[in-house]
């Protein structure tokens, strides 16, 4: 949700803005721990976007172009150069009409007396969450270009491991679709052809062209009803998904479907793992650090046991404790978390149990689409092979009726 908020800076200047939270006692600690003295907060009210809005705006900006942004910003800094200056010099060399158009309202809000953290927190759709509050631990205890650094690698080894996935489902999705395409030709095209032939001359056809001809003039009689009742039901399942229920229903399926559940479920994973080392390095309190998994988490499953976690504790149960609990987190994950605990060294055991799910959902992901090339490539065989049967049986069994 946006909150629209009023209140005034450590510098007593007013400050007016928007923030994006979960509710309105979320968005007054994100205003608070980024310096705000809030006087009013309420609900954004909704507005018709201008075409210059919807010309410049992006539903979201590419995880490369954050790192590439962190990783120079962090060098400029090191070099010396004051905030300001390296903020405008990335603008001015940066060719994302987004991230240009953000630099120039973030640099404003800098001279007007902000924080960089409480500059960036304005634009959610830009810099994520995780991404912010580790910033603002970081001007705390002066490690900026440390944490910046961080976050971008961070950033760019969950979206390697996204384009990982996709890369490899590319080919045999490519490949799925022109098999469906040749169908669809064969049904509109080729097989009426053969079907006005043959009723022509009258022979009795053999089972295989029968079944293709039936299922060639079911697909063109009733093919507008058979796409109509399937965009139907997908509009419905959208729907029921975007309920509640419906969420935690298909959040639970993702990660108990064959094969592609056990990589949701590690990707899930290392990704809590990874961002709780992230935030752990930068100095963040883990009470804090579980407030912002939880906000930050896509999954309603993973945000449900990332609660429970975050209550059992507030109790006093620790962390590894909570996580044994639920069959989400998985032993390995509890016994090294455990470990870290005892030992003092959380964040390195957590970035250890985040790159060992990451390979292992990338030897999965791999696996996966080794087994699944061959499928593919077997049924468009079977589909090719039952056409070419039911056209040459046809044509022997009409030579051989003449004959």
């Amino acid at each position: 949700m946006e909150f629209a908020y009023l209140g005034y800076a450590e510098n007593r200047k007013t400050a007016r803005g928007t923030v994006s939270a979960q509710s309105e006692e979320a968005a007054r600690q994100i205003l608070a721990r980024s310096g705000y003295r809030v006087l009013s907060l309420k609900l954004a009210k909704a507005f018709m976007p201008s075409r210059e809005s919807l010309v410049l705006s992006s539903p979201r900006m590419s995880p490369q172009t954050i790192v590439i942004f962190s990783r120079q910003l962090a060098l400029l800094l090191d070099s010396g150069t004051d905030i300001v200056t390296s903020l405008e010099l990335l603008r001015a060399q940066t060719g994302n009409r987004q991230l240009k158009r953000t630099l120039g309202e973030v640099v404003s809000d800098l001279r007007d007396g902000n924080r960089l953290s409480a500059a960036l927190s304005k634009h959610p759709k830009v810099f994520p969450q995780i991404y912010i509050q580790s910033l603002v631990v970081g001007e705390q205890s002066g490690g900026l270009e440390r944490v910046l650094r961080q976050a971008a690698d961070n950033m760019e080894r969950e979206a390697k491991a996204a384009k990982s996935t996709k890369g490899a489902l590319r080919y045999p999705a490519i490949v799925s679709f022109v098999a469906l395409i040749m169908i669809v030709v064969m049904a509109v095209f080729v097989f009426p052809s053969f079907a006005t032939l043959y009723a022509s001359i009258g022979a009795e056809l053999p089972l295989p062209t029968r079944m293709a001809l039936s299922a060639t003039s079911g697909l063109r009689h009733y093919g507008v009803y058979l796409v109509g009742g399937a965009l139907v039901l997908a509009t419905l399942v959208v729907i029921y998904f975007k309920t509640r229920e419906g969420r935690l229903r298909r959040d639970r399926l993702a990660l108990r479907l064959p094969l592609i559940g056990r990589v949701s479920h590690l990707s899930e994973l290392a990704r809590c793992c990874r961002s709780m080392s992230l935030l752990l390095r930068a100095g963040l309190p883990l009470p804090q650090i579980m407030n912002l998994l939880v906000q930050n988490s896509g999954n309603a499953v993973m945000k449900k046991a990332l609660t429970d976690v975050r209550q059992g504790m507030l109790k006093g149960e620790g962390l590894s404790q909570p996580m044994a609990k639920s069959d989400l987190f998985l032993p390995m994950m509890v016994q090294m978390v455990g470990v870290g605990e005892a030992t003092g060294n959380l964040d390195t055991t957590l970035l250890a149990v985040a790159e060992c799910y990451e390979i292992e959902a990338e030897d999965r992901v791999h696996s996966l689409i080794g087994l699944l090339q061959p499928a593919i490539t077997i049924a468009i065989a079977v589909v090719v092979g039952f056409v070419a049967l039911s056209l040459t049986s046809a044509m022997y069994s009409i030579y051989g009726q003449m004959g």
